[in-house]
């Protein structure tokens, strides 16, 4: 007997099923990806630049465009990480260690650093879609952001678990999802974040410290537990 579309839509819910990430997994990324993404930085200090000196249509717009920009890396990272499960397993469990390597390194220099957070001045009069295009690119292209995510991203991903570009996927996408919500409160509310920030100057020293500590756990985790 043929199966008709209801037998064939359940039998692709039950491929997809285990892929679909754990409450420990979704849990876990999303405050390790929260606390990244409110650490000092290039994108989120633009953002906040932009909101007080043009006004929280600017910053949000052009934090909007940062988030988006995420999945463009997201779809590199998927396609890398396919092709390397394709080819060998072993290739795949040599990246999640290189990826923590690197995790270290970045968590000692956020442990190092001085926290020093620096609102620039925003460049001249643009539009808000210009703003948000402005964003996507320089998100999409900054190399140091696709190495971050090849490297993060399969640190969440579990191996026994179904289809890994499916999980990366979701992560990415998650990811996304809080950093546009991120960037977007940054955005509105930057003339009183940007006072705190004023009158708080060792705040971005401790948000490095919180940001160097998972980097460095995440990293020790990955290449000691293989």
């Amino acid at each position: 007997m043929l199966s008709g579309p209801r037998d064939r839509s359940m039998t692709l819910v039950v491929a997809i099923m285990p892929a679909m990430l754990s409450i420990e997994q979704f849990l876990g990324f999303l405050a390790a990806a929260l606390l990244i993404t409110a650490s000092p930085g290039p994108d989120n200090l633009m953002v906040l630049s932009m909101g007080l000196s043009k006004g929280r249509r600017h910053g949000m717009a052009f934090g909007l465009g940062c988030a988006l920009g995420c999945l463009s890396h997201t779809l590199l990272a998927v396609i890398g990480v396919s092709a390397l499960v394709a080819a060998s397993p072993v290739a795949f469990t040599a990246l999640k260690v290189c990826g923590g390597l690197y995790l270290i390194w970045m968590g000692v220099r956020a442990l190092r650093s001085s926290g020093a957070m620096r609102l620039d001045s925003a460049p001249q009069e643009e539009s808000l879609w210009r703003l948000f295009f402005k964003g996507v690119f320089a998100n999409s292209i900054n190399p140091k952001v696709v190495l971050f995510f090849l490297s993060f991203l399969p640190q969440f991903v579990v191996t026994g678990r179904g289809d890994e570009s499916l999980q990366m996927a979701q992560l990415g996408l998650l990811f996304t999802a809080q950093a546009a919500l991120l960037f977007g409160l940054l955005g509105y509310f930057s003339g009183a974040i940007g006072r705190w920030i004023s009158r708080r100057p060792r705040a971005g020293l401790w948000l490095d410290r919180l940001a160097g500590t998972v980097f460095v756990g995440l990293g020790l985790k990955l290449v000691v537990a293989r």
